[in-house]
């Protein structure tokens, strides 16, 4: 945001220092991974006159559209492109009327389903999706912390009465701490979900990043396998290749059932928020299934299946996977696109569908 803002002085903005701290303070209650945030805040805290506009339009498409000085190979746009028309301004006779707001390739891969898009797409979905960051649903913890408002702290009260010669200047109180709620994440590696698999894993890697003390990771497929250590590398790259080697049942088939009775005998579930990635195509006896969804329902906090057949036009849960886990469902989630993910995250921290 600063080099962008010295690029406008440069350009005749009067982008000075006051202003761009007023856009870090405007971006610090907005979001600053969405191209519009970014555009709509800049404008409104980086531009001082009406000629400030065109400029501005013309500095933001240069900076983010690829076109940044000291750059071998052009970036990649990210951001949404606008070039809003001044008010009043009607422009020459031939010339091609000015967009109100363009969607970047960005905004578009956020609706598109993962398994439809190119090489390239792809790897630029990976990477917005590594810039996600989901927060956590708070839980009251057994530990107390000194509080205004609360249960009465007997012995802080009488400690500081003894220390003021046996009086009571204060009531001290105590409340209970928060922490946040545990995820635990199971991602379907069968063949039938092998379009969706690796963009699901990065997606775990990117959860394990936001809170890396409160979520555990699995795969599912013919066994169960603890991915959490794999994917608390920094890098993707590095995640997804140790993730690759740790998973010895990639595109297998799914006998969910019996994974789910070997993590509630782990008490991983318990008090937990359980995130099941998978398309419900159970080779496994689905009557097991219902009855292990049946007890992590009572087991865990809140149940969320992501589905990436959800997104689809006239998905119904007919599979026989689906069927069984069905009862035990809080939140029924979409799994084929950035959309998807973001609303998944929004539902981790505290979010009602």
């Amino acid at each position: 945001m600063t080099g962008f803002a010295r690029a406008l002085r440069a350009a005749g903005v009067p982008a000075d220092h006051e202003r761009t701290r007023s856009l870090l303070r405007a971006l610090a209650h907005l979001d600053a991974a969405r191209p519009g945030d970014v555009y709509w805040a800049g404008r409104a805290t980086l531009c001082a006159r009406a000629d400030d506009l065109p400029r501005y339009d013309r500095v933001f498409r240069a900076y983010f559209g690829g076109l940044r000085a000291g750059r071998g190979r052009p970036a990649t746009a990210t951001v949404t492109r606008y070039a809003a028309p001044l008010a009043g301004s009607g422009g020459a006779a031939g010339e091609e009327p000015p967009q109100a707001a363009g969607a970047s390739a960005a905004e578009v891969l956020r609706t598109r389903d993962v398994a439809r898009m190119s090489a390239a797409e792809l790897a630029e979905a990976h990477r917005l999706l590594a810039l996600l960051r989901a927060g956590r649903e708070r839980r009251a913890s057994r530990r107390l912390r000194p509080a205004r408002r609360g249960r009465l702290d007997v012995r802080r009260t009488v400690r500081e009465a003894l220390r003021r010669g046996g009086e009571t200047a204060r009531l001290h109180r105590r409340a209970r701490r928060t922490r946040p709620r545990r995820v635990v994440l199971l991602v379907d590696v069968s063949g039938s979900m092998s379009p969706y698999a690796d963009t699901l894993l990065r997606l775990a890697h990117a959860l394990v990043a936001s809170s890396p003390h409160a979520t555990e990771a699995f795969s599912v497929g013919t066994r169960l396998t603890r991915l959490t250590a794999e994917l608390r590398h920094r890098d993707p790259e590095a995640a997804m290749a140790a993730v690759s080697r740790a998973v010895p049942d990639w595109r297998g088939g799914t006998r969910l059932g019996e994974e789910l009775r070997e993590l509630l005998r782990g008490g991983d579930a318990r008090g937990a928020t359980v995130v099941i990635a998978s398309d419900g195509w159970e080779r496994g006896d689905a009557s097991l299934l219902a009855a292990q969804m049946a007890r992590l329902s009572r087991t865990a906090h809140r149940v969320i299946w992501v589905n990436p057949h959800k997104g689809r036009a006239g998905y119904r849960p007919l599979t026989a996977g689906m069927r069984a886990a069905w009862p035990y469902i809080d939140d029924f989630v979409a799994g084929h696109s950035l959309a998807a993910y973001e609303e998944l995250a929004r539902l981790l921290g505290g979010a009602r569908a």
